[in-house]
Formats: C-alpha cells, sequence, structure tokens
C-alpha cells in the first residue's frame, strides 16, 4: 500500500523532530561535561597538585592543596561534591585558572567529567530506538552510555 504525501510528511516531520530532540540531547551532554573535562583534557600549563579533603558541605568539599612542582601551596582549595569524597582523602588534582577551585584528575576525574555525557547517551538510546526506530543505533548508544557511568562507579 502507498503511502500519501501527507503521510510522507508526517514521517518525515516526526523523524526530524526526534532527530532534533536527540541532537540536543547530546549536544547538551557533550557541553557540560566538557565544561569540567576541558581542565583535565588540557591540563598542560596548569597548576598540578594534590588535595586531602578535610570537609564537606552540600555541595563542595575542601582542603589543603600541595603543589607537584614547586609552586604557592594553598590552604584551602574546594571541588565538587561527589559520593566517592570523604574526608581525609587525598586525590591528584589541576586548579582553574584564577580560582580556588579544583578539578580531580586521572582516571577517575576523567571518567566524572564525562558523566553528563554518559547519562545524555542513555536518554537518547530511548529516542533512537523507541522513536526513531533505529534499534541498533539505540543500543550501541545506550551500552556506551551505561559503560561510561559504570566505569566512573569503579573509578571512583
Amino acid at each position: 500500500m502507498k503511502r500519501s504525501s501527507s503521510q510522507r510528511a508526517l514521517h518525515f516531520g516526526r523523524g526530524a523532530a526526534l532527530g532534533g530532540v536527540v541532537l540536543l540531547l547530546l549536544v547538551a551532554g557533550v557541553l557540560s561535561s566538557w565544561d569540567t573535562a576541558h581542565h583535565i583534557v588540557l591540563a598542560k600549563g596548569r597548576e598540578h597538585g594534590t588535595m586531602t579533603v578535610t570537609g564537606c558541605g552540600s555541595e563542595v568539599c575542601t582542603g589543603p592543596y600541595t603543589p607537584t612542582d614547586d609552586g604557592s601551596g594553598r590552604s584551602r582549595v574546594s571541588v565538587e561534591k561527589s559520593v566517592a569524597a570523604k574526608k581525609g582523602d587525598r586525590f591528584p588534582v589541576v586548579v582553574k585558572p584564577g580560582t580556588f577551585e579544583v578539578v580531580r584528575t586521572g582516571t577517575g576525574g576523567f571518567l566524572h567529567a564525562w558523566v553528563p555525557l554518559g547519562g545524555a547517551l542513555v536518554l537518547a538510546a530511548l529516542l533512537i530506538g523507541g522513536g526513531l526506530r533505529l534499534p541498533r543505533i539505540a543500543w550501541g548508544a545506550g551500552i556506551a552510555g551505561a559503560v561510561l557511568l559504570v566505569a566512573t562507579f569503579f573509578a571512583l
């Protein structure tokens, strides 16, 4: 049975709208992740060191910072709170330029920075599979997002 031109236009419109939402989800995930990840990925020339957690509030953990190279140690820096940061923990960090905020580096920090992208991939997979009817691509996106989230859990 042939489709009428209005049915084809509706089918195309639905695909275009869902494709736009999927693209919006993925771009938002990348931009949200890149906000933190660029300090880790492009860390050359930035101040590296170690942070010791002395206390955690509702959103940030604070503690002293010891630079890796000869430099000025800061008495107090802050890092975004995660479930993996407890009082007394020490981990490598890089200082955000011009601030007293630090970003965790290493494998755990790198994966943690990309968590928003992992979540966006899982959400996009539902739309790709259900709305766009592209099950193989949906499984690939969903599995990639889930692997990223699980790897972050184990790395921290």
